[in-house]
């Protein structure tokens, strides 16, 4: 039975949405972003997907990746592709299981409470959803418990027909970042530029993304997930001849700040490690916010809001409403129901809120009005359960924010509008 709860039950622990599939394709011929969007597509979908052709595609300057089209709409309700089947039986890299790489991932099971593993259940869902996000590292940053208990999620939805597919939250979420802050560099019209990940966790956007090749990356979280994210890289290096083990940094460089973005030092810490307050800079906060107290949320915001009055800044964040965190209230702390009116409250000019669906969160793929989101987005935000069946209603809002000295301030979208 259809429990239209259970990704916000299992957020982070890559449960629920709907299954994240390409629909547009035209075959042996180039295509440019234009086409794609006419299409349906969207440009921050086109660096993800390849041409089982092998045709080469671009769009722009951009051009970075082949792409792997599907040609036809799922026929089944759940949206599964017809082009796409996941495995019966799971193939995991060799690498995963040499001693280093296999007592570093004990280590994480054993000693790691839920919120730092989180970081590798995040990276589960990028592996699985590779179709869709390239992310060679994923694999080997996720580990094997993490990978076979998604895998096993997304069997149980394919043989229960499903309408939401295990992990497809966090391939959504993934596209619409990556698009986001490639869009946000762009923004600033050319030059060294900063990104600065809080909450990294294993995030490899710095070695994965060809739009950092001029921005300085740094990536926060506490000690001991940066420096055993540092030595699984290493091992998997040590003991591998493959390119995707040897990974080259793609940004132009990587600084890895170890702090808890709770204490009150953390950003004294990222100006130790190389950061500048008055260089460009756009700030992401991925499945990390909601996890904070109150307090802590609140001042973390208003850091990256003082920025505004020194540089141009963009800030790339997901909030919870607050019935998605009453559903785990032990992980999740802190939410805001509308924080396209906080975001601007605390000296954001520009606040641009999107939910999983809309145009640049939805890659042309939820066409089921009875999807979990689309009967979400079609009710005015201030309702708290479904007017059909009493359920809660439970929101991931995607925000995009950014100020500079001397703007106004401004929303994108009206407080009272669904």
């Amino acid at each position: 039975m259809w429990e239209p709860l259970s990704w916000v039950k299992e957020y982070l622990q890559v449960s629920g949405g709907n299954h994240f599939v390409a629909t547009f394709c035209k075959t042996g011929k180039r295509l440019k972003g234009t086409e794609v969007e006419e299409l349906g597509g969207s440009r921050g979908l086109f660096h993800h997907l390849h041409f089982p052709s092998g045709t080469e595609a671009g769009y722009d300057s951009h051009v970075s990746r082949k792409l792997h089209c599907q040609k036809n709409m799922s026929k089944q309700e759940n949206g599964l592709s017809d082009m796409h089947s996941w495995p019966e039986q799971q193939q995991l890299p060799s690498v995963l299981f040499t001693e280093n790489v296999r007592k570093l991932h004990t280590s994480i099971e054993n000693d790691w409470d839920s919120l730092r593993r989180s970081a590798c259940q995040t990276a589960a869902g990028r592996a699985m959803w590779k179709h869709v996000i390239h992310d060679p590292l994923a694999e080997l940053l996720a580990g094997e418990t993490c990978l076979r208990s998604l895998h096993e999620k997304i069997k149980k939805d394919q043989i229960t027909n499903a309408k939401e597919t295990s992990g497809v939250i966090l391939a959504v979420r993934t596209l619409w970042f990556d698009s986001k802050i490639e869009a946000a560099l762009s923004s600033f019209g050319g030059g060294a530029a900063q990104v600065v990940l809080l909450g990294a966790g294993m995030d490899t956007r710095a070695y994965r993304l060809s739009c950092l090749k001029e921005s300085y990356v740094f990536e926060v979280d506490f000690p001991e997930v940066l420096q055993t994210k540092a030595m699984l890289l290493q091992a998997a290096a040590a003991g591998s001849t493959t390119e995707d083990q040897h990974p080259e940094v793609t940004a132009k460089s990587l600084s890895r700040v170890a702090a808890d973005i709770r204490e009150i030092d953390w950003l004294e810490k990222l100006q130790k490690s190389g950061f500048e307050p008055k260089m460009n800079t756009v700030w992401v906060l991925e499945g990390i916010i909601y996890y904070l107290p109150h307090s802590n949320a609140m001042e973390v915001l208003k850091i990256i809001a003082d920025n505004c009055n020194v540089t141009q800044t963009v800030l790339l964040a997901d909030f919870m409403n607050k019935q998605s965190t009453t559903l785990c209230n032990s992980l999740f702390h802190f939410y805001s129901d509308w924080p396209d009116q906080l975001l601007p409250s605390l000296g954001f000019s520009e606040v641009k809120l999107s939910q999983i669906g809309d145009a640049d969160a939805d890659f042309g793929l939820f066409h089921d009005p009875l999807n979990l989101f689309n009967r979400l987005r079609s009710l005015p935000r201030s309702l708290q359960t479904h007017p059909d069946d009493g359920t809660p209603c439970c929101r991931l809002y995607l925000l995009q924010a950014s100020g500079s000295p001397n703007q106004t301030i401004s929303s994108g979208q009206d407080a009272d509008t669904a």
